[in-house]
C-alpha cells in the first residue's frame, strides 16, 4: 500500500517522467559489476531538471522511501543497483553542456553528459576534460564524480576530484546546496565539494558540476608498446619508469591472462607475455619516450614506438576491451585495489600467490602509472547481490584486499565501495573513522533514504 501511494504521488507530480515499465525496472536491478538485486524497484523517475530531482526527494523524504540515484549504470561495485521499495532517480537525461568559459578554462555540465561526448563538444574550442575512465564512451560525468573515477590519464592529470571546482547538490529533503567556486583558489569554510566527490550517492544527488578544463595537448604524442616475459617484469619496469622522474600521460599494464582473454574476445593474435602501453605528451615528449625505451630495454623488455595517432588509438582500444572481454567470460568480481607505485611488483606477486593457492586465474590489468590494479575473479554464473559467489572466491578476494592494505594501499582506487566491498571497509578505515563517516552520513541523510545498503 505504501509503494502504491508513493507511485501515485510521483505520477501526480511528475507524470510522464515516471516509469513502472517492467523492462526498465529489471535493468535498474543491475550494473556492470555482475551483481543483480533479487527484486525490482518500485518506480523509475527520468529527471530532466533540478526541479524534477527536488520533487522526487521531497516525496521520498515525506514518505521515508529510499532513493537510488543512477546514471548510465556502468558502475563496477554495485553502487547504483535498486531493490524492492526503492525509487530509482535517473539523471541520464540531464545531459547538457550548459556553459564553457575559454578564458577561465572551466565548463558547467549536467550530470548525465557522457565523458566522451563532453570532450567531443569541447574539442572545437581547444579544450578538454582530463579524467579518462576506460568506459568514457558510456559513463557519465555525474557517475565519474560520484565514484571519484580515475582512468588511463590520471597518473599525469589526476582523478576526477582534481578536475571539479563546484557542485549543485540536492539533499535528502529536497533542499539544494551550491558548493565550491569558479575560482582557481577557494578555501571558504569546510570543503563540502570534496566530501560529495566519491560519496556514491549516499549524501546527496549531484545535479550540476563546474569542472576544470585544460588546453588540448599540442605536438607529437609518442606511444610505446612493450612486451615482457612475466607480469612481475612488466610491473618492475613500470615502477622504475615512475621512479626515474619521467611522467607518462598513460602507462597501462596488461597481464598475460588478461591479454589472452582480450585477444580471444577481439580475434587477434596474442604475442605472449605481459604488455605495457605507454603514452607521453607535451613538451619534451620525444625525449622522455627515448628515456622510457632505454629503461624497458635495460630490463629485458622489447618495445616499439609510434607517433601515429591511429596506431595509438588502436593500442588503447585493445586495453579498453578488457572489461567487455571479461564480461563475455562471465566475470562478476571486478576489483580495483590501489598500491603505492613502488609496490606494484609486490602486489602482482601477491596476486600470483593467491592464484596458486586457490587454483584460479585472476586476469589483471593496471593503470601502472598510478598503482591502480584491476584483478578480475571469473565465476561460473551471475549473482543475486553476491549471494552465489563461492566462498573460495570471497576468501581469495579477502586475501587480495588485505595484501593491498599491508602494502600501504587501498581497497578501491576508482570504482567505489558500493555493495561489493563494504565487508572490508572497517579493515581500511578502522572503528573510529568508520563511525565518524556514518555520523557524517546521518547529518546529510538523517532518515537513511539515500542509496541505503551501499558503502556502509
Amino acid at each position: 500500500m505504501i509503494d502504491t501511494d508513493v507511485r501515485i504521488r510521483l505520477t501526480e507530480v511528475l507524470g510522464e517522467f515516471v516509469s513502472m515499465d517492467a523492462v526498465e525496472l529489471d535493468a535498474a536491478r543491475a550494473d556492470r559489476s555482475g551483481h543483480v538485486s533479487a527484486t525490482r524497484p518500485l518506480a523509475i523517475v527520468h529527471a530532466q531538471s533540478i526541479e524534477h530531482v527536488q520533487h522526487v526527494m521531497r516525496i521520498a523524504h515525506e514518505t521515508g522511501t529510499p532513493v537510488v540515484t543512477r546514471g548510465a549504470g556502468t558502475g563496477l561495485a554495485g553502487g547504483a543497483i535498486a531493490s524492492e521499495g526503492e525509487i530509482v532517480l535517473s539523471t541520464l537525461a540531464m545531459d547538457r553542456l550548459l556553459e564553457v568559459s575559454v578564458d577561465d578554462e572551466l565548463a558547467v555540465v549536467q550530470p548525465g553528459i557522457l565523458n566522451a561526448d563532453l570532450n567531443a563538444q569541447l574539442a572545437p574550442r581547444g579544450l578538454w576534460f582530463a579524467p579518462d575512465p576506460a568506459s568514457r564512451a558510456i559513463s557519465t560525468v555525474g557517475g565519474n564524480i560520484a565514484t571519484n573515477a580515475g582512468g588511463l590519464l590520471c597518473a599525469k592529470y589526476g582523478v576526477t576530484r582534481e578536475a571539479v571546482l563546484g557542485l549543485k547538490v540536492v539533499l535528502a529533503d529536497g533542499r539544494m546546496l551550491e558548493l565550491g567556486h569558479r575560482t582557481v583558489k577557494g578555501v571558504t569554510g569546510l570543503d563540502f565539494t570534496a566530501l560529495m566527490i566519491g560519496s556514491e550517492g549516499t549524501l546527496g544527488v549531484i545535479v550540476e558540476a563546474t569542472v576544470k578544463l585544460r588546453p588540448l595537448v599540442a605536438g607529437p604524442v609518442p606511444v610505446i608498446s612493450a612486451n615482457f616475459g612475466t607480469v612481475e617484469e612488466a610491473a618492475r619496469a613500470a615502477a622504475v619508469i615512475t621512479s626515474s622522474g619521467l611522467h607518462p600521460a598513460i602507462m597501462e599494464l596488461i597481464g598475460e591472462s588478461a591479454m589472452a582473454s582480450i585477444a580471444a574476445h577481439l580475434g587477434i593474435a596474442h604475442p605472449g607475455g605481459s604488455q605495457l602501453i605507454i603514452q607521453l605528451d607535451g613538451p619534451g615528449a620525444q625525449i622522455e619516450a627515448d628515456a622510457v625505451l632505454a629503461i624497458i630495454r635495460s630490463l629485458a623488455g622489447t618495445a616499439e614506438i609510434s607517433i601515429d595517432p591511429a596506431e595509438g588509438e588502436r593500442l588503447f582500444a585493445i586495453r579498453r576491451s578488457f572489461h567487455p572481454a571479461m564480461a563475455a567470460a562471465g566475470t562478476v568480481l571486478i576489483e580495483d585495489v590501489c598500491v603505492p607505485r613502488s609496490k606494484l611488483p609486490a602486489m602482482f606477486a601477491a596476486i600470483g600467490e593467491i592464484e596458486q593457492r586457490y587454483g584460479i586465474t585472476i586476469p589483471t590489468v593496471a593503470h601502472a602509472g598510478d598503482g591502480n590494479l584491476h584483478p578480475n575473479f571469473i565465476l561460473d554464473k551471475g549473482t543475486a547481490e553476491g549471494e552465489d559467489v563461492p566462498e573460495a572466491i570471497w576468501a581469495a578476494a579477502d586475501e587480495m584486499f588485505l595484501a593491498a592494505l599491508r602494502l600501504g594501499g587501498t581497497l578501491t582506487g576508482e570504482h567505489g565501495i558500493g555493495i561489493l566491498k563494504r565487508r572490508w571497509l572497517r579493515d581500511e578505515l578502522g572503528d573510529d573513522q568508520l563511525e565518524l563517516q556514518r555520523q557524517v552520513k546521518a547529518v546529510f541523510d538523517p532518515l537513511g533514504i539515500l542509496n541505503p545498503g551501499k558503502v556502509f
